[in-house]
């Protein structure tokens, strides 16, 4: 009863987080990018409820636009590197032999190095941007998915029913999208919700580091960055995305422990 009650809490959490990111133009005070350099780094005031940074921008406009792009990249990572994890899962466990050879060793080579630090290197060279950074984070994030994949299916394609449905005649394609499929759905929903909290801080690591979404696009990680400088003096700057970040991560890691709970009680 109260882990389902912490799972309806992240679930209430997510659904919030992702109204406002999606009528951020309606609940957003001013422009996110509109510079007042009379009124910079206020605590509060009547209209700018959570201050404003550096450049006199308002901060509670930042952080919704922010959310968008946080769950833009988090979503469209996500989805990417489970396609490409589940397509090279599938077939290194089913086909086996040197198949599962090579695409285990080519994950294992992926694996011994740092996620973050890959993803650095990579953007470090192709420059900062949306679509490196996603192009980046997809690099490291298949991996866990097709390690994920390719155990399921070791152990899914020697039951009976696959056995039975080989026996009459199915080809690979078939028995994989038809049977094996189906049982997957479970553990890599799991995964992909602790993938999706893991991705929304990797980008904002990227963009602390200046290597994310280019200014003047707000995003959490670029809203900490340009704060650090003002901790002393105004560490709302830092205080406001840095909850939003953890309030997210907190909410999907709910929702991913309820899940597991809920699934594998009704496997058992």
């Amino acid at each position: 009863m109260e882990s389902r009650l912490w799972f309806y809490l992240g679930v209430g959490v997510l659904a919030l987080l992702l109204l406002a990111t999606l009528l951020a133009p309606v609940l957003a005070p001013h422009d996110p990018t509109r510079q007042n350099l009379d009124h910079d780094l206020q605590t509060y005031s009547r209209e700018n409820p959570l201050g404003t940074d550096k450049l006199g921008r308002d901060i509670l406009s930042r952080i919704l636009y922010g959310g968008r792009i946080s769950l833009l990249v988090g979503t469209t990572t996500v989805a990417l590197s489970l396609a490409i994890g589940l397509a090279i899962g599938a077939i290194s466990g089913y086909c086996g032999g040197w198949t599962d050879q090579w695409l285990m060793r080519l994950v294992d080579i992926l694996l011994a190095f740092p996620g973050i630090l890959l993803a650095i290197a990579f953007t470090a060279v192709l420059g900062p941007g949306l679509d490196h950074v996603i192009l980046a984070l997809c690099l490291i994030g298949w991996t866990g998915y097709a390690r994920l994949v390719r155990g399921e299916v070791l152990a899914l394609k020697e039951r009976d029913f696959v056995q039975a449905t080989r026996a009459l005649g199915s080809k690979p394609a078939r028995i994989i999208g038809r049977h094996l499929l189906p049982n997957l759905l479970s553990p890599l929903l799991i995964q992909a919700t602790f993938g999706l909290a893991a991705a929304i801080i990797a980008e904002g690591s990227l963009s602390f580091l200046g290597l994310g979404v280019e200014a003047p696009t707000p995003s959490w990680g670029g809203m900490l960055n340009d704060g650090r400088q003002f901790l002393l003096v105004a560490p709302h700057l830092t205080t406001y995305p840095g909850l939003a970040i953890m309030i997210t991560v907190f909410g999907l890691n709910l929702v991913g422990d309820g899940l597991q709970d809920r699934l594998q009680t009704k496997n058992r």
